[in-house]
């Protein structure tokens, strides 16, 4: 979790920080093979260099970027939760409750997915 540290120190509410980083660390504990970084200033796990999710801060929520084929996957599922989305993230307000069995499901979809993917995003 090292190479978050000075991204979350960045994170000026100490709940959100809080949060943040029990989720990043929920990731990486229950997905140990994956690498965590950091890019374009986002906290990211990879998957023998291709993405599998982005999560990001902002005043109101944390955003959980799966990319849009997990999107339109687990369309449904983001809904039930009530979390707001896009075309490429949801947003998981900070007074709402983490649903950590549809991350699961959301990053496990990923790795089987792009299992075969030589490239960083899918083409």
């Amino acid at each position: 979790m090292e190479v978050f540290s000075k991204y979350l120190a960045g994170i000026d509410n100490p709940d959100h920080r809080d949060r943040t980083e029990e989720v990043l660390s929920w990731v990486a504990n229950k997905f140990p093979n994956l690498e965590p970084q950091i890019k374009w200033n986002t906290p990211m796990f990879t998957d023998h260099g291709t993405f599998i999710i982005g999560i990001d801060t902002a005043k109101n929520h944390m955003s959980l970027a799966p990319e849009e084929v997990a999107m339109a996957h687990f369309s449904d599922g983001i809904a039930q939760a009530g979390y707001s989305a896009t075309k490429g993230l949801f947003r998981i307000k900070w007074s709402e409750p983490v649903n950590y069995e549809l991350i699961e499901e959301i990053i496990e979809f990923n790795i089987q997915d792009k299992a075969e993917c030589s490239t960083f995003w899918r083409k």
